[in-house]
């Protein structure tokens, strides 16, 4: 017997759900470039502008020019992939040891990194602040890459998938092999757990490009700033320009996008494929 396989096609009500979704997400984003083509006094006014003016390409080299953001922008690429570099790896060592060795304490360990999670981050920020002070890495980029290495949310989220992904009867059949935990974590491990690291790699360093409160209090705008902290210089003055700072803004976020248009297709095909394993 015979089975034709039909492919069932979304109707007009699902696209027209979708496209409102769509339109909904993209409208801040659209909204940010129309404000950054107009000037303060546009802005102030009622209705607001829904279309672009003529002053786009002078606000952003304004932008440009008064935060710095050329420094700002290789600063936070460098942050943000040296974070997302440290952190990969070792949330994939960490939660491969929680999900498939065996150690005493073990549970007792993973309890104490997810309790890490609760704990607000403000409350560290006064010890850390006087490590980094003691230590003379004031506005340098070490003091806001080297506090990050590896997350607890990357541990559980690695711990979790490896969990479904990862068989142990391949990291058994490995070891009978005589290969070393090493060769078994590089030819086994990380193999299977690519398409996590790929969206874990992805999320963290999202992340780390918004990150604003910590950046903020270890690094200066006139130093080594980062996006955020760049773009808190756009917001000073008594009558801040906000077209301009709609204009860094949108310089910020381009980036961003930029990854996403590239990588997206394999952050989305690594969220399916840990959906299908899990």
């Amino acid at each position: 017997m015979q089975h034709r396989h039909r492919h069932r096609h979304a109707g007009r009500i699902t696209y027209a759900v979708l496209t409102l979704f769509a339109a909904g997400s993209l409208f801040p984003l659209v909204w940010t470039a129309i404000a950054a083509s107009r000037n303060t006094t546009r802005l102030a006014q009622t209705p607001p502008p829904f279309w672009f003016g003529s002053n786009l390409l002078r606000n952003l080299l304004i932008a440009w020019t008064d935060a710095n953001m050329g420094t700002a922008l290789f600063n936070t690429v460098l942050v943000a992939g040296t974070v997302a570099a440290g952190t990969v790896p070792f949330s994939t060592l960490a939660g491969f040891a929680f999900a498939k060795l065996r150690f005493r304490f073990k549970n007792l360990l993973l309890l104490l990194v997810i309790g890490t999670m609760m704990v607000p981050p403000r409350l560290g920020v006064v010890p850390l602040y006087m490590l980094i002070a003691e230590l003379s890495w004031t506005d340098r980029l070490q003091a806001v890459v080297l506090p990050t290495p590896v997350s607890a949310f990357g541990v559980f989220f690695m711990r979790q998938y490896l969990l479904q992904a990862l068989p142990t009867e391949l990291v058994e059949a490995a070891r009978v092999d005589g290969a070393s935990s090493w060769r078994v974590v590089w030819h086994v491990v990380f193999p299977a757990a690519r398409p996590a690291m790929a969206v874990l790699g992805m999320l963290t360093f999202v992340m780390a490009w918004n990150d604003f409160f910590w950046p903020i209090i270890a690094l200066t705008q006139n130093g080594n700033p980062t996006v955020q902290v760049a773009l808190t210089g756009l917001g000073r003055g008594y009558i801040p320009d906000q077209s301009v700072i709609m204009a860094g803004a949108l310089l910020g976020t381009l980036p961003l996008l930029l990854a996403f248009v590239i990588f997206g297709k394999h952050i989305v095909g690594g969220i399916m494929t840990g959906a299908v394993k899990g």
